[in-house]
């Protein structure tokens, strides 16, 4: 029997390559799954089980003649290979996915909310960034969402609708890989070796796109604070530095590079590289769903994050973490100080967190959600 055909949409191959890549090898095994996605005009090698893929000139930040151009190719692409569904996440490739599945009559076309990007904004813009979001709801025949609180949160400002979208399992796009991110004590010890810090030393360390609506100043401030009388706190930063924070680094003068911090850059290896630390930190202003901050919590790791929406369901407060409030450096400087003094309750919130990454959010079981989700949109054909 003919497997029915699934695309994905997104702005770089790289998004499912990691985010979705459990989810796509899952679907893979019943379904013909296919990719389209800026390749940047070079052919890439994922490690997915592809059907087949759509190179095109998709982007994060598009201009109206470049949104028409890559409408007609998705168009002619959907039209030619007649898929069961399309979905898309972000919002410029679900704006297109959307416009471009109603246009072809794809009978299910999906979009999963990971996030708002017009959470921190205001105004104009504010007002248009919530239009396309409405838009797509519109458009689109399915909804998913990443998390219940995001749910909730999309709800109250008149995006959603009451049972408009559906939570997959417990929340996250696909869990994480518990057998991948497992807490070692030799990795430990090799990773920070590697890196140059001390046994001794209390780790805080942040993963992700550094700027400012990640709460990356608020951590800059903390820490410089912190280090003052605590001299064996250290701060460890992992991620592509697209808000030119480092830039910022001399202003705060009790942060040395070498003696007491260290950006790595981008790592390929986060199972490996966030076992350096004793405490991960994601004070975000807005989230859709903290997947680093369940993947620290996997491998032991307490977290501290902020209480934005989008972070409710990511981490329970004095119980796999400490909450503190957006945008605050007082909040954030005293849960470090907290987890700085107190070794066992940084041991304690870790191995909660852990035992509930392992029951709630493992890959396995998100990726059989999203094996259900679609088995019941097939028999509804």
């Amino acid at each position: 029997m003919e497997k029915k055909k699934i695309c994905f949409v997104v702005a770089l191959p790289g998004v499912a390559n990691g985010f979705l890549r459990e989810p796509i090898k899952r679907l893979a095994t019943e379904f013909d799954v296919y990719l389209a996605s800026n390749f940047d005009g070079k052919s890439m090698e994922l490690d997915l089980p592809l059907k087949g893929y759509l190179d095109f000139p998709i982007e994060r930040n598009p201009s109206i003649i470049n949104e028409i151009k890559t409408l007609h190719i998705l168009c002619k692409y959907f039209k030619k290979e007649k898929f069961f569904a399309v979905h898309s996440q972000a919002l410029n490739a679900s704006i297109l996915n959307s416009i471009a599945g109603w246009m072809s009559r794809i009978p299910h076309r999906i979009r999963i909310f990971t996030g708002q990007m017009w959470v921190t904004m205001s105004g104009s813009r504010r007002w248009f960034y919530r239009m396309l979001d409405r838009l797509t709801v519109k458009l689109n025949t399915e909804l998913l969402v990443d998390g219940y609180p995001q749910r909730e949160f999309l709800i109250g400002e008149k995006i959603l609708k009451e049972g408009q979208a559906v939570v997959l399992a417990n929340g996250s796009i696909s869990g994480v890989d518990v057998e991948r991110f497992s807490p070692s004590d030799e990795i430990r010890l090799n990773e920070r070796t590697e890196l140059n810090i001390r046994q001794d030393q209390v780790v805080y360390t942040y993963l992700g796109r550094l700027k400012r609506d990640k709460g990356l100043y608020e951590i800059l401030a903390a820490f410089n604070r912190l280090v003052v009388d605590h001299k064996n706190a250290f701060l460890l930063l992992f991620g592509n530095d697209e808000g030119n924070v480092m830039s910022h680094l001399q202003e705060y003068e009790n942060i040395k590079d070498g003696e007491n911090f260290c950006y790595f850059g981008l790592t390929r290896k986060p199972e490996k590289s966030l076992q350096a630390a004793d405490v991960f930190l994601l004070p975000s202003y807005r989230e859709g769903f903290g997947v680093s901050a369940i993947e620290a919590s996997c491998l032991g790791l307490p977290v501290i994050c902020s209480d934005t929406y989008g972070m409710a369901d990511t981490m329970i407060d004095n119980v796999t973490g400490l909450r503190c409030k957006v945008g605050d450096v007082e909040t954030l400087y005293q849960c470090m100080l907290k987890l700085y003094n107190d070794k066992d309750l940084r041991k304690n919130l870790g191995d909660a967190g852990r035992k509930r990454i392992l029951k709630d959010f493992s890959c396995e079981l998100v990726s059989n959600a999203w094996l259900d989700f679609y088995r019941n949109l097939d028999k509804n054909v």
